[in-house]
């Protein structure tokens, strides 16, 4: 049998996934499972390695099943999963308890005190970002101070796809798009022991493993591998890549100025430079290679604000998001402002601001009806998206933008993106994205594809593209000026909402995104 399949595994924060490609990008098989968030304590989600790596292996079985071949038919295996977080070994290589998820928010109260004390500001010219609540550097500090036993015992320090990939192939490494969210130098792309230092971290330095490039081979599937998952012994498997990127590649955009959307539990919006670029709502990372960054802003209020008033909405049906957009359609017929339409902060589950905000309808009036309110939830999304696309538009230009998530297969959806950003956006054709882009690194690390420019133009795709209607364009600036003046008249209660200044809502949740609140201009700095 001819080996011209390609596997990508993606571990997203809910559900595993990993999906069988041929070369040109369609898919051949699938398999799915839920993996448990683990929540015993206040601000604490963690999952267990050993559960995600059986859940995994339990889907590649079932995609190889799915598709009607075996092991034989794949060329190569590329991982991504859920980023940040961190997740960390002993020194003989076996988890030291569970893995830290980026929706934790255990280290707010550190976090904090770094703020007040300048460390975050005097990190991002070295990091390009600062340390976030959740970030590796952020979470190991507070294992330093809370469990020290624990800290003292790291061998290994890594991210949830390297986890999966070690249990793949025995080999223990990192790939630069998942060092960089925490550990490296923005200008040189390698560990840092500046920023280690800084943060009181430096004896954990041996710990970080070494950094291979996204589509570089880090190793072979194991026997013991083998036969928990049905995949050949020896079948190349590459370094994979941070999700959002995988995200990124797979939907299409991998080259400076290609700008990718993502509305899904976060607000994912990035977009690549050719240089690194600082600035005020973005973080600066690395790209998929050396030379290549990725700057993003981000926030957990997107799409999962729909779902949670559809639960409300309507309790019984499996599909409810899907209807509610549905009926809310022929309302998008009209621009806003028509039937006074409300208004709707989406900071459910966080916001991009450093107040701890909470999610708002404004302006409901007794003939509004639930199409009212599912058209401002989607709205307000999308204005929060916009937020962050603004932010980045200050790091440089941008050549094209692509949606993919929330709804934007819906027609209505997609042209209220286009609206409310005021420029051209595109709908992929291309399911299971991040599986999609960790696929092709694993095609590229086996020499199918040259680099994975060429892998992306491989792909047979057809793109949508949404124009913005200049009526809407111009009643969506209206509107997205009132949203924005309510959340500076907003900011002073958040706080005080519950009866006492708080650093999070009565769910816990955190202001966890890239904060959005100076508009200064960016600053460029060449690569050394």
């Amino acid at each position: 049998m001819a080996r011209d399949s390609i596997l990508g595994i993606d571990c997203g924060s809910s559900t595993t996934k990993a999906a069988v490609f041929s070369l040109d990008g369609r898919i051949l098989g699938i398999g799915r499972a839920k993996i448990t968030q683990h929540m015993d304590r206040p601000h604490h989600v963690e999952r267990d390695p050993i559960e995600m790596w059986r859940a995994v292996a339990g889907t590649i079985r079932t995609a190889l099943e799915q598709a009607g071949l075996d092991g034989t038919a794949i060329a190569s295996v590329g991982v991504t999963a859920h980023g940040d977080g961190v997740f960390v070994l002993d020194r003989t290589g076996h988890p030291l308890g569970r893995g830290i998820m980026s929706l934790d928010s255990r280290a707010h109260a550190l976090h904090a005190g770094w703020a007040a004390d300048g460390v975050l500001d005097q990190l991002v010219p070295i990091a390009g970002q600062p340390p976030y609540v959740y970030s590796a550097s952020t979470l190991l500090a507070w294992m330093r101070e809370n469990e020290p036993d624990r800290y003292h015992a790291i061998g290994t320090v890594f991210f949830a796809k390297d986890w999966i990939r070690l249990c793949l192939t025995g080999a223990i490494a990192t790939d630069l798009t998942e060092a960089s969210t925490a550990f490296t130098d923005l200008h040189t792309q390698t560990y840092s022991p500046q920023i280690l230092k800084r943060l009181g971290l430096a004896a954990i330095g041996s710990a970080l493993p070494e950094i291979v490039l996204s589509c570089d081979r880090a190793g072979l599937v194991t026997a013991a591998a083998a036969a928990a998952t049905g995949l050949l012994a020896g079948t190349p498997v590459s370094a994979g890549l941070h999700d959002v990127t995988a995200a990124a590649v797979g939907l299409g955009y991998t080259r400076p100025g290609d700008m990718s959307i993502t509305a899904g539990t976060f607000s994912i919006n990035e977009v690549f430079r050719a240089a690194p670029v600082t600035g005020e709502g973005w973080a600066c990372r690395a790209g998929m290679h050396r030379g290549l960054w990725n700057c993003m802003s981000i926030s957990p209020a997107s799409s999962s604000n729909l779902e949670w008033l559809a639960k409300i909405l309507l309790p019984d049906h499996d599909n409810a998001a899907m209807i509610l957009t549905r009926e809310a359609r022929d309302l998008f017929d009209s621009a806003p402002g028509s039937r006074h339409a409300p208004l709707f902060h989406p900071y459910l589950f966080g916001s991009p601001h450093a107040e701890p905000a909470s999610a708002s309808f404004f302006g409901v009036e007794s003939w509004h009806g639930r199409a009212d309110l599912v058209r401002a939830v989607l709205e307000g999304a999308a204005f929060n998206h916009r937020a962050h696309v603004e932010a980045l538009r200050r790091s440089g230009p941008v050549a094209r933008i692509g949606i993919s998530g929330g709804g934007t297969g819906e027609p209505a959806i997609a042209q209220l993106f286009a609206d409310v950003l005021g420029a051209d956006v595109e709908v992929s054709s291309v399911r299971e994205a991040g599986a999609l882009g960790a696929a092709l690194t694993g095609a590229v690390s086996i020499g199918l594809f040259p680099d994975l420019e060429k892998a992306v133009d491989a792909q047979v795709v057809v793109r949508q593209a949404y124009h913005p209607r200049p009526d809407y364009v111009a009643a969506y600036d209206t509107a997205y000026g009132r949203y924005d003046a309510l959340v500076s008249a907003m900011r002073p209660f958040w706080s005080g909402l519950y009866g006492e200044n708080t650093a999070a809502g009565p769910g816990g949740g955190l202001s966890a995104g890239i904060v959005m609140d100076t508009a200064s201009s960016a600053t460029g700095t060449a690569a050394s």
